[in-house]
């Protein structure tokens, strides 16, 4: 199968549980302080993380859900509307301590709220990609090829998405062709799934909006910015935007779009470790 795939040779076990209402599809793998992955509006789910989890579990403990409607977890009605409280479960039920939540992409707007309503569950955040913590408007270009992937998840359509996701879709392709063959196929199938597509245009809907800057002011946890310097789908400025409105670090990844882990998996771990090392260096202090 086209998922075990894209995760063969990661150090992760994949199970089942239900959570606020639905089944979730957790990936779990590694020792050390937690760490969840949160993916972004993607027909998969989690299983994009899998270029960066072998790295990622050395010295961590990695969680990988599936969001409700998306990969292999069921739906719910009204994804944001749960989702503070599906994602306090997916926590109590795999976190011993309290995890850094990596959050990407249209989900890093949910993330971000619940960082504000709900940090004391958290130990830090990083927001990835995220169009809802600056001005943003969704590019006419992007949403026509998102409508198009919607309607047909073809090759073609595919072909048209990738590129607005990745810089260079034809590099990335060539240094990891396998991989890249099975997430095209993976993605495709599930974005062929009625409810992963209802979930996929409420997301769209819900979590390009801006969040309110009163509302991110609450986030009371450390909390740090990954962006690609040449993401098309969220422009850097709304990351530098929302650096210099809340005083959030910002790590620019060079040679990378929208999803750098998976284009620039080694420079991506790299601007994350600085975060990483912070849960480390508290767990010796205790």
């Amino acid at each position: 199968m086209t998922r075990e795939r894209l995760l063969a040779g990661t150090p992760v076990t994949e199970r089942r549980v239900q959570l606020a209402g639905a089944t979730t599809a957790l990936l779990e793998g590694g020792a050390g302080p937690p760490v969840v992955l949160l993916h972004g509006g993607i027909e998969c789910g989690g299983v994009y993380w899998a270029p960066a989890l072998s790295r990622l579990a050395e010295r961590q403990r990695v969680v990988v859900p599936d969001v409700p409607g998306l990969g292999e977890s069921e739906p719910v009605a009204q994804l944001d509307d749960v989702f503070a409280d599906w994602l306090t479960a997916v926590i109590e039920s795999t976190c011993d301590e309290k995890p850094m939540l990596v959050a990407h992409s249209l989900l890093g707007s949910l993330a971000a709220r619940y960082a504000a309503l709900r940090g004391d569950a958290l130990r830090r955040l990083v927001i990835y990609g995220t169009p809802g913590v600056g001005p943003y408007r969704l590019p006419v270009g992007l949403l026509v090829a998102a409508i198009l992937f919607d309607l047909r998840p073809s090759d073609r359509n595919s072909d048209r998405f990738s590129r607005w996701a990745f810089l260079d879709p034809d590099l990335t392709r060539r240094e990891n062709p396998e991989w890249l063959d099975a997430f095209d196929a993976y993605t495709m199938a599930r974005a062929s799934t009625p409810h992963v597509k209802r979930t996929m245009r409420r997301l769209i809907k819900t979590c390009t909006k801006r969040v309110p800057d009163a509302e991110l002011q609450r986030i009371q946890i450390p909390t740090d910015l990954i962006w690609g310097r040449h993401d098309r789908m969220v422009p850097l400025r709304v990351a530098e935007f929302a650096s210099s409105t809340h005083g959030w670090p910002l790590h620019v990844i060079d040679g990378a779009g929208h999803v750098p882990h998976i284009e620039q998996p080694g420079a991506f771990l790299d601007a994350l470790r600085p975060a990483l090392e912070t849960l480390t260096g508290e767990e010796a202090a205790a």
